[in-house]
């Protein structure tokens, strides 16, 4: 399990006192009013920067840092990624699970049968979706409900989950 889970994204400058607007990469964006740090990926190093304040506007969050000053300091950042450790990430009621530690979770049928891995996760306005592929293999686009998913064993890297009748030829005929 990964010790830092993506915020956000920087994308670009706001205004000329070293604001910057980030394009939030979480499900409660409101989060930003109760961070007082997060790290930032420079590509070289991680760094801490602490928030200075918090503003929203449209589907962005505009932050202001602790001693980024000025547009120039702050253009340097764009495009890089902003990050917090796991023990200021939200608190995850009962099966809720970060996209970060479902990657890569191998899934197996209630059947027994090897259905590959999770590679990624589709949010969509109703559930989730996670994206199970295998070599040579089209992929399963798997809702994330109840009916489907039976037991998630993040420790030990695993999934078990129920194909519902017709789901696998679904996934085949957009092949």
């Amino acid at each position: 399990m990964e010790n830092l889970l993506q915020v956000g994204i920087i994308t670009t400058t706001h205004g000329v006192r070293g604001e910057v607007k980030v394009f939030p990469t979480t499900d409660d964006v409101q989060r930003f009013k109760k961070l007082k740090n997060v790290i930032l990926d420079t590509g070289k190093e991680m760094t801490e920067l602490e928030i200075e304040g918090v503003k929203f506007f449209k589907n962005q969050v505009i932050l202001k840092f602790r001693g980024i000053d000025d547009m120039n300091t702050a253009e340097q950042y764009r495009q890089k990624s902003l990050y917090v450790t796991r023990e200021n990430a939200v608190k995850l009621k009962a099966d809720e699970y970060f996209i970060a530690d479902l990657i890569g979770l191998a899934v197996t049928s209630d059947e027994g049968e090897e259905l590959g891995h999770i590679t990624d996760v589709l949010q969509t306005g109703a559930n989730d979706v996670y994206i199970i592929s295998r070599d040579g293999c089209p992929d399963i686009l798997l809702p994330a409900i109840r009916d489907c998913v039976k037991h998630v064993d993040i420790e030990n890297g695993c999934m078990q989950v129920h194909l519902l009748p017709g789901l696998r030829e679904i996934n085949q005929k957009g092949e």
